[in-house]
C-alpha cells in the first residue's frame, strides 16, 4: 500500500456501501436513519478515486445489515452501488443495487395536496423514472434531496 492510498480498517461484522456516486455518503447515513446517536461503528470516505465513477464515497456500518426497502432507497441515488454483508471480517454477500420500478411507503410526497397528505389511509407510491421519482397518486417529481422525502417510520 502506498502512501497515496486510504485505509479504512476492516469491520468484523456489519455492512459496506460501496461505489456510492460522490458526495451522496451522508445522504446514504439520511436514508439509513443514521445520526451518531445510535452507537453504531460508522466510517465515511468521500470523494475518493473510482475507475468506475471517477469520485466515489463508501459508508461501512458495523453491526447493522440492511432492509431491502433502505437499499431500494439507496438505488435510487447511488445507482451503482455495492452492499457488501461482513461477517466475522469476510464479505458473506456481495449484491449491485437494482432499482425498483416503484417505491411503496418508504418516502412522503411533498404536494401537500396529494392524497397521501390528507390524513387518508392510502401509503405513497412513487414510479421511479430516469431522473427521480414521480408520485403515482399526483404526478409530482421528486429529482434532488431524495433523503429529504424519506417517511418517518
Amino acid at each position: 500500500m502506498s502512501d497515496r492510498e486510504l485505509r479504512v480498517s476492516k469491520i468484523r461484522n456489519g455492512t459496506v456501501i460501496d461505489h456510492v456516486s460522490g458526495g451522496q455518503a451522508l445522504n446514504v447515513l439520511s436514508i439509513l436513519g443514521i445520526d451518531g446517536s445510535e452507537g453504531l461503528g460508522v466510517s465515511v470516505v468521500m470523494n475518493v478515486p473510482s475507475d468506475r465513477l471517477g469520485l466515489k464515497d463508501v459508508v461501512k456500518v458495523e453491526d447493522r445489515e440492511l432492509s431491502q426497502s433502505e437499499v431500494d432507497v439507496i438505488s435510487l441515488i447511488a445507482p451503482e452501488a455495492t452492499i457488501n454483508i461482513i461477517r466475522e471480517f469476510d464479505v458473506v454477500e456481495k449484491n449491485r443495487v437494482d432499482r425498483p420500478e416503484t417505491v411503496v411507503g418508504l418516502l412522503s410526497c411533498p404536494n401537500r395536496n396529494c392524497i397521501t397528505n390528507a390524513n387518508e389511509p392510502v401509503e405513497t407510491k412513487f414510479d421511479v423514472v430516469d431522473d427521480g421519482v414521480r408520485c403515482t397518486y399526483c404526478g409530482t417529481i421528486i429529482r434532488e434531496e431524495l433523503a429529504a422525502h424519506i417517511a418517518p417510520e
